[in-house]
């Protein structure tokens, strides 16, 4: 019988009080990880996971909810409950508190936030349900109903300037009610989830909750589980996001000249290097970027430029770019990690094709008061496995995918019925 595609994951606003079950039977222990597809929105250059075929949530490492608008009848969360707790623990710097209103029973405000315009709203903390597919490694299998995941309700127009597809947004931060945390307590899954983001809007890539195996199709199949590189994950009090120890750049395997300070963030949580699904290419403050932007010139010195093409500071004629399996022969940027690790970019993410004759370097200024050091953007992402492992505080990862002869759209997302 033909292949059927299980993209399942699906909301639906019921006040459920039973556990997680499998067609009406208790969760089976033997479910390792859970799976959902990831697409690429090509028009914004922003990740959606598939939470059933017609909806799309945004993907957004940093968010420490799941929000979408709600229908007007819904279930609420008491204010001075467990959940309503844990929603107030990451409250929106920029965004004003709601006075408490006198009534009874006393309902919980939660603070969504827009990923990409950094716009908040204030609205109910609600529960909903949510159904994913089981996975063995390899394929989809069954499907999990997880009852009362906490949630917050949000205005449609907090959807501005996401992919016009999307219904709202999946936070999975180092946070109680980001979607990860949440799908660990439930179904005592291992504290780990692993992103593989797709380069192109054509076909999915894919979101694992829980523990390894994870097979991508090649010849023959391959575990990206046991072919990652692990670095430390370090917590910011003031904000959920996943931040990385860098301590500095390299561009053709010669480092480039800024003080590794600058790495760093401080008391307050400013600074730092992290990793984002909501920029689309990796942002650097000024103070770094214009000496990574002069390395980078310089060791590509032979080839032919090509007029800029805004956002970028450097554009190559790409006719004269040479070929590899990683994408074209440019030279290397390593972010150095903490421990003597390096994160390897080679041509497939440090090079943007923004028409037939022009590929410019997919890294941008972020001005000389950005908030972060370094965003890691979703363009260097793409075709990187990586494996956040919360119970050890670390990140496994596999800058690419293509040197291994697969990409993060080779999950075999199809069940043989």
């Amino acid at each position: 019988m033909a292949p059927c595609f299980l993209f399942l994951i699906t909301f639906t606003f019921t006040f459920f009080t039973t556990p997680p079950s499998v067609a009406g039977k208790q969760f089976p222990s033997e479910v390792k990880a859970l799976v959902a597809p990831i697409t690429k929105d090509v028009s914004t250059s922003l990740y959606t996971v598939a939470l059933n075929t017609d909806k799309q949530f945004v993907l957004d490492l940093a968010g420490p909810l799941l929000w979408f608008p709600c229908p007007p009848k819904h279930p609420t969360v008491l204010c001075n409950s467990t959940a309503c707790t844990a929603a107030g623990a990451f409250h929106p710097p920029r965004c004003p508190r709601i006075a408490a209103i006198n009534k009874q029973p006393c309902t919980c405000t939660a603070y969504p936030v827009n990923p990409v315009t950094g716009t908040c709203s204030s609205d109910d903390l609600t529960f909903t349900s949510v159904t994913l597919s089981a996975t063995d490694g390899k394929n989809p299998t069954t499907a999990v109903v997880v009852p009362r995941v906490v949630s917050s309700c949000a205005p449609k127009g907090l959807l501005s300037s996401l992919p016009a597809a999307a219904v709202g947004v999946a936070g999975l931060a180092r946070s109680g009610l980001a979607v990860p945390s949440q799908l660990f307590s439930k179904l005592y899954l291992k504290k780990k989830f692993a992103i593989c983001l797709p380069s192109s809007g054509a076909d999915p890539g894919a979101a694992f909750f829980g523990t390894e195996p994870f097979y991508f199709l090649a010849a023959p199949p391959v575990d990206v589980a046991a072919r990652l590189t692990y670095t430390t994950l370090l917590s910011n009090p003031r904000n959920p996001a996943y931040y990385l120890e860098v301590k500095g750049l390299a561009v053709n395997r010669e480092a480039v000249p800024f003080l590794a300070r600058m790495l760093e963030f401080d008391s307050l949580g400013h600074g730092g290097v992290l990793i984002s699904t909501a920029a689309p290419y990796t942002t650097l403050t000024s103070h770094i970027y214009r000496p990574f932007l002069k390395a980078f010139a310089a060791a590509t010195k032979a080839i032919p430029r090509a007029p800029k093409v805004k956002p970028f500071g450097l554009c190559l004629n790409s006719t004269a770019l040479g070929s590899t399996r990683v994408g074209y022969g440019v030279p290397q940027i390593d972010v150095m990690l903490a421990g003597g690790r390096n994160w390897t970019i080679f041509g497939a993410n440090s090079l943007k094709q923004v028409d037939k004759e022009t590929a410019c370097l997919a890294f941008v200024d972020g001005g000389p008061k950005a908030e972060q050091a370094m965003v890691i953007g979703g363009y260097q992402l793409e075709n990187s496995f990586l494996l956040f492992d919360l119970a050890r505080s670390r990140l496994g990862f596999l800058s690419t995918l293509l040197g291994i002869m697969t990409t993060c759209s080779n999950f075999n997302f199809t069940v043989n019925a």
